[in-house]
């Protein structure tokens, strides 16, 4: 039943990587790459269960919340052209 969980997770990989290489805009792109992190999450939460090996768990846990920052610091640079100085970026915008 896993190995069959595995196999399905691989297949949404590889559709999620071609929603990356063919998204029409650079959000649709990002999102493709969260999902491929997602699903890489997911699919290290099985091989771990598969193998008998807890600690991919932990493993699985650590990349994801990697995974949600990266995805917020690649919006927000593609949003404001920077990662830093939100002050200054936010006062160049009023009128």
């Amino acid at each position: 039943m896993f190995a069959a969980a595995a196999i399905a997770l691989l297949v949404a990989l590889v559709l999620a990587l071609a929603r990356a290489f063919l998204g029409p805009s650079v959000f649709d792109r990002a999102l493709a790459a969260n999902t491929i992190g997602t699903i890489a999450v997911l699919l290290l939460a099985v091989i771990g269960f598969l193998t008998g090996r807890p600690e991919f768990l932990d493993l699985a846990i650590v990349y994801g919340l990697l995974n949600v920052i990266g995805t917020i610091a690649v919006l927000k640079y593609f949003q404001r052209g920077n990662l830093g100085a939100a002050g200054a970026a936010e006062s160049r915008h009023e009128p």
